[in-house]
């Protein structure tokens, strides 16, 4: 077993059914936990609490018209009717003296009913303590439901028997702007929700118990919804690995896995290319050098072993194949140089029609040898900024490419056009022609349109690969245009700087 093997063996994890099980069941019992917080353990105090609201909302209502003697009985009976608050209302006179002003006729046995001088001054003073309000929980005795009757001391109502019911009791200073004081006392009963609370924790159980199995049924439900794609993703993602490009990968369910299976699909196409690309890469490699070193050895062997063959013919042609095995070695590695973002781009500004023109000088000998005939025109001289002698490398393979598809007129043609504020530099052939489905991989290394391997006139066949990952590193725009029959031209545009007269 390999160590990638070994990795992906012990690369083992929660599956996500369980993952999603887990999630779901941590996620319920939150919930559980927060209904069980304020439904069944906060219940009664958060009654309490309402209570306690309808208290002070009641205390403020009779507080705004407790100088109004003829609105104070409507509103003392409006607040009983609707939420049974017992109310007394006392004025204390200049000499502390308490005067009871209002009492509502309630019915019920309400502490504040019974209660007595002294028990009144008690919440009195507690409230005066208090910032004006008080309010106190009280237990209601049996004597005040009706068990015993009513005997309203002190002694008594603090060593009766307890019933289930409570009751809230309040008191109120309240100090009118004439410099009057009243006390506003007022008291509620009420039944602890101890019965309710019982009921609800037994449906608690039966809700956590049903929750938890649904949420188990769903978990297996969307894991296998969402697992069953990625299963099947995950071991065609296997055979692709194994150098099966022709793994399919299905997606469904969900959007994601769907753009997964879709994105899966297309770097398998592009690793099939890839793949292609890499055996004819080997196989044009080796061609290209094996033909040099072929005639380097035979012409080496025949003037060693025959007499009168070690000719400066003979010579010249081992130096030109020692020249063309030296370039297609450093066009090798500038590619991997370039690819690997190794190489540093001298940037600066320099006239490009020059640099055309110039470039125009390694093709005279080839010219008058072959009959090859390059045409340049340049509307004007065009300045630009770029690395100089990397774009010259562009320019030249440009034309290399040019002349080893240049048709039987043995004609390429190199113009150059100022397009607002790019320049643009195009060279043409009037060769064959590339079909339009395969113009996108012509920039590929080695790429051949009919697919046979032909060793290139000039160059080493490695030009346009070097062309557009130099023209990218620029910025640079580029293409090529292309008619069966009809030739190719290949193009790229850069940034024009404009110079004065001053600067020229």
């Amino acid at each position: 077993m390999g160590k990638s093997e070994k990795k992906h063996s012990k690369a083992k994890g929660m599956s996500i059914r369980w993952k999603l099980f887990v999630y779901l069941a941590i996620f319920t019992a939150f919930a559980l936990l927060v209904i069980w917080i304020f439904q069944v353990l906060l219940l009664n105090r958060f009654y309490e609490t309402i209570k306690i609201d309808e208290l002070n909302s009641a205390a403020a209502t009779i507080s705004e018209a407790v100088s109004d003697v003829d609105s104070l009985d409507e509103n003392i009976a409006s607040v009983y009717k609707s939420s049974l608050i017992f109310t007394k209302i006392y004025k204390i006179g200049s000499d502390g003296t308490p005067e009871l002003l209002k009492s509502v006729d309630a019915v019920g046995d309400y502490y504040l009913k019974y209660a007595t001088v002294s028990q009144l001054t008690k919440l009195y003073k507690k409230a005066a303590l208090n910032n004006g309000t008080y309010y106190e929980r009280r237990n209601v005795t049996p004597f005040r439901v009706g068990i015993f009757p009513p005997v309203p001391s002190d002694s008594t109502a603090d060593t009766a028997p307890e019933t289930n019911m409570k009751e809230l009791v309040y008191a109120k200073i309240v100090d009118t702007d004439e410099g009057q004081r009243y006390v506003i006392f007022m008291n509620a009963i009420y039944t602890p929700l101890d019965a309710t609370v019982n009921t609800l924790k037994i449906q608690f159980s039966w809700i956590a118990a049903i929750l938890l199995f649904g949420a188990f049924i769903l978990a297996a439900i969307m894991s296998a919804k969402i697992s069953s794609p990625i299963i099947k993703m995950n071991a065609a993602a296997k055979r692709l690995a194994k150098g099966n490009y022709e793994a399919d990968f299905e997606g469904g369910g969900f959007r994601e896995t769907v753009e997964l299976a879709d994105s899966l699909n297309y770097a398998s196409e592009e690793l099939s290319k890839a793949d292609k690309l890499q055996k004819e890469l080997v196989a044009n490699v080796s061609h290209d050098l094996r033909t040099p070193l072929t005639m380097i050895t035979g012409y080496s062997e025949v003037m060693r072993d025959i007499p009168g063959e070690n000719t400066p013919e003979n010579v010249q042609i081992i130096i030109d194949e020692s020249v063309r095995l030296t370039e297609l070695v450093n066009d090798m590695l500038d590619l991997s140089k370039i690819r690997a973002g190794a190489v540093n781009y001298e940037m600066t500004e320099f006239n490009i029609t020059e640099t055309v023109r110039s470039t125009m000088n390694r093709y005279r000998k080839l010219t008058e040898k072959d009959g090859y005939r390059i045409e340049y025109s340049a509307d004007t001289d065009a300045f630009v900024y770029g690395d100089r002698s990397r774009l010259l490398q562009v320019i030249y393979n440009l034309i290399n490419n040019a002349l080893n598809y240049a048709g039987s007129d043995k004609l390429v043609r190199v113009e150059q056009t100022i397009l607002d504020d790019r320049v643009r530099v195009s060279v043409s052939d009037s060769g064959e022609g590339i079909p339009p489905e395969k113009l996108a991989n012509i920039w590929d290394r080695y790429y051949k349109v009919d697919r046979v391997h032909k060793r290139a006139v000039i160059g080493t066949g490695l030009g346009l690969s070097i062309v557009k990952e130099v023209l990218e590193a620029h910025g640079a725009t580029y293409g090529v245009e292309s008619r069966t029959e009809a030739g190719s031209t290949f193009w790229f545009e850069l940034p024009l700087i404009v110079k004065n007269d001053k600067t020229e």
